[in-house]
């Protein structure tokens, strides 16, 4: 018995979410040894280009990419696109071996929501409707529902990035998130904790994903109340579990390990108000 394409969008879709996971933490330690070195890439800084980790993760993720957008081709977005939640487990996973980002107990209850979530979607997911020709794309693009969110969707971009991100842009996530999750934008991992990135760029751009295909390939019509209802409650599990780990590392404080502290010799400033012990407290500075 040969393989469904749901079956297909499905695996292409877990190792899509195992690679931009992974990615996610490359991409976050090179940036850590680049402002180490340098001005950080969300202060404008370019150095981040010279590390072998960034590019690294930058790889791993345009691979992931590339698995997740042929799922796209085998399987209804309804389906696919809540499956990134496994990329949410893997970052934070990692994060909390590699990067020294504690995953609490409630955040563990998070993970164990996203996949119950995505077990549930899965299991009631449509059938991918393909279109058959050119024609029919343009005809589905160009009905006014899908015209009217392409409009809002770029009005609303050039919103946050001309008006909100030069004044908001460092201290509210929700910025560059939503500039991320729209069009795509990568500063907000430099700014903001991992564990905080992950979660809400994945509610930003799923729910927009799914509201985008519905709108132009109506994924539920044909489906009965039970099998939407179950989709729709998988859903709010997956974006439950993703609230929950936003909010268990948002309460987190600042990791101080990795800090040293030592004499510089110069005895001649013992005299003076100054201090004379440098301080190191980037654990970076020792990898």
């Amino acid at each position: 018995m040969g393989v469904s394409d749901n079956s297909r969008g499905l695996i292409l879709a877990v190792v899509s979410s195992l690679f931009v996971g992974m990615s996610f933490i490359l991409k976050k330690k090179g940036l850590r040894r680049a402002a180490a070195a340098g001005t950080r890439a969300g202060g404008g800084g370019y150095t981040y280009l010279l590390e072998p980790l960034w590019w690294a993760g930058m790889i791993t993720m345009i691979v992931g990419e590339v698995a997740n957008f042929v799922a796209y081709i085998y399987a209804p977005a309804v389906l696919v696109t809540p499956l990134g939640a496994l990329s949410i487990i893997v970052s934070a996973v990692l994060a909390h071996f590699i990067l020294k980002e504690r995953l609490r107990q409630m955040g563990i209850l998070g993970c164990v929501s996203c996949i119950v979530g995505s077990v549930v979607i899965v299991l009631h997911a449509p059938e991918e409707h393909t279109p058959s020709s050119v024609q029919e794309v343009w005809k589905l693009a160009t009905e006014p529902a899908f015209l009217i969110y392409v409009a809002a969707t770029l009005s609303i971009t050039l919103v946050l990035i001309l008006h909100f991100e030069p004044l908001y842009g460092q201290r509210n996530i929700l910025v560059y998130l939503g500039i991320c999750s729209l069009m795509g934008a990568l500063t907000a991992l430099d700014t903001f904790n991992t564990a905080i990135v992950s979660p809400i760029y994945y509610v930003m751009f799923t729910t927009l994903t799914i509201m985008a295909s519905a709108i132009m390939f109506k994924d539920w019509s044909g489906q009965d109340a039970s099998s939407i209802a179950s989709e729709i409650c998988g859903f709010i599990t997956v974006l439950t579990g993703t609230i929950i780990l936003h909010m268990t590392r948002e309460e987190e404080q600042p990791n101080a390990t990795g800090t040293v502290t030592w004499f510089d010799g110069d005895r001649s400033k013992a005299d003076r108000e100054e201090p004379h012990f440098i301080t190191l407290d980037n654990s970076d500075y020792f990898d």
